[in-house]
């Protein structure tokens, strides 16, 4: 968050919203505390649970993980456009002008992940019975405007009925099936940069994409899948990038950290 607020380029008010089942005073008071800090005002929202009963849960992606498909019903609706991104990200470069960024009418920005063969695509659009492409909902630009219209709790609690067994990652398979046709595609080597994936994007550059150009014009750094960089394990060559800015926190601000 310090980095991500560093790298923002912009004077404006830096504001967070968090979306809660079951945070309880203690735990809310002390985020506030540690968001005003830094710098954060923060927005804490309490929603009803049990709505998501019957959806697809495991370990790794809670309940809560479907909060996002309904921030337009969440969020106050004095917001209209706010920037989701999941917690194993790094942003190492401004991020103003994806916040800047003219949607062309769609509904939310994101990217994909396409690999070298474009297998997984494939194997998506057979899922889904359709030609779109499968965006990552890890990096999300959204307008709430267009989402209040489109976004309706009876449509996504009706694929889960429908279709539970087949949804392997349940919510950004939802937002798929539902709402690709709304989602405009941003360059993932540039927002949503897949860790694992650089021999990958070296390669379909032809040699382009190398680590220079990943931290010259890379914004968005995403460590999909584990080990995550801040586990000792972590094999991701990107890791030491991380656990050199958890240093910088922790020399910084070790007060919060």
């Amino acid at each position: 968050m310090v980095q991500q607020r560093k790298n923002q380029s912009c004077q404006s008010k830096n504001k967070s919203c968090l979306i809660s089942s079951a945070l309880d005073k203690k735990h809310s008071e002390l985020l506030t505390y540690e968001h005003r800090k830094l710098g954060y005002e923060l927005h804490m929202i309490r929603v009803d649970i049990d709505v998501w009963s019957s959806a697809p849960t495991l370990k790794q992606y809670p309940a809560e993980m479907y909060f996002r498909l309904l921030c337009g019903e969440y969020l106050p609706k004095t917001l209209t456009r706010i920037l989701y991104l999941d917690p194993d990200i790094l942003v190492i470069n401004p991020i103003k002008p994806l916040w800047t960024l003219d949607m062309k009418d769609h509904m939310i920005a994101a990217a994909s992940h396409n690999g070298l063969t474009g297998v997984s695509q494939t194997i998506n659009n057979v899922r889904f019975q359709n030609k779109n492409a499968y965006f990552n909902s890890g990096v999300m630009l959204m307008d709430l405007t267009k989402m209040r219209e489109k976004v309706k709790l009876n449509d996504i609690i009706s694929v889960i009925k429908r279709h539970a067994k087949r949804l392997i990652l349940p919510d950004q398979d939802i937002l798929n099936y539902l709402y690709s046709d709304h989602i405009l595609s941003i360059p993932e080597e540039s927002w949503n940069y897949d860790t694992r994936d650089n021999i990958v994007h070296f390669t379909k550059s032809f040699g382009n994409i190398d680590l220079s150009w990943v931290i010259e014009n890379t914004v968005i750094l995403h460590f999909c899948g584990h080990p995550k960089p801040w586990e000792k394990r972590s094999l991701n060559r990107f890791a030491i990038l991380y656990q050199h800015y958890e240093q910088l926190l922790r020399l910084n601000y070790g007060e919060y950290y």
